[in-house]
């Protein structure tokens, strides 16, 4: 079930984000070479109907508030965060697996969504710990609901990239991005709700 989408100060639903949730297969991602061995593709409106799913994963998803430990000190995460294995993930989580494989060459068998309930909630520059047990993971971000700015650079140090994914974008992260490049979602004061639905998977997956 989809709910109606909710009109907030900082984030109005767009005229084509209703309706049942799915992949554009016409939609092509723009590759952004980050360095020889790490890239982002970027594509724009990929998933339609994402206010809807966005309605409904902020309605019905088992969020929670992690600890984390920073400075010596146990603080709470500024944001909220659930996951499930794909064949229990919520439409239209298993099709857009299914979309992301045949693109992308790995079956993506995991699914974690983060909530990002205001411009205060953020996340810290780092890098996924899919790095730890993969040499070139395939990490896609599906985004929901208001825009928010996404940054990357790279662990030795040098310029950083900025883009800014509002809600329908696909942006996925590959070859040694999570080794050589840290991301983050930046606090932005005044923005509104965000959900950034993100697949990983289990396989070792592609070279770089």
């Amino acid at each position: 079930m989809f709910y109606s989408s909710v009109m907030t100060a900082a984030w109005t639903p767009s005229l084509f984000g209703g309706g049942e949730p799915a992949p554009d297969p016409m939609v092509v991602p723009r590759r952004i070479v980050l360095d020889e061995t790490s890239w982002v593709d970027l594509a724009p409106a990929w998933l339609t109907g994402a206010d809807a799913w966005f309605d409904a994963i902020v309605a019905e998803a088992p969020w929670n508030q992690r600890r984390r430990r920073m400075y010596d000190q146990d603080v709470m995460e500024p944001r909220l965060t659930c996951g499930w294995r794909v064949p229990e993930a919520p439409d239209p989580a298993p099709a857009v697996a299914e979309a992301l494989a045949a693109r992308y060459g790995v079956r993506f068998d995991r699914v974690s969504a983060n909530y990002y309930r205001h411009g205060d909630d953020s996340v810290a520059w780092h890098g996924d710990r899919v790095r730890y047990t993969h040499e070139a993971p395939i990490v896609a971000i599906v985004s929901l609901g208001a825009s928010r700015r996404f940054g990357l650079r790279p662990v030795g140090g040098g310029p950083s990239t900025r883009l800014t994914v509002a809600g329908g974008d696909l942006l996925v992260m590959g070859g040694r991005c999570q080794h050589d490049w840290q991301h983050t979602v930046p606090k932005w004061p005044g923005a509104g709700p965000r959900v950034s639905v993100t697949f990983r998977h289990d396989d070792p997956g592609p070279r770089p």
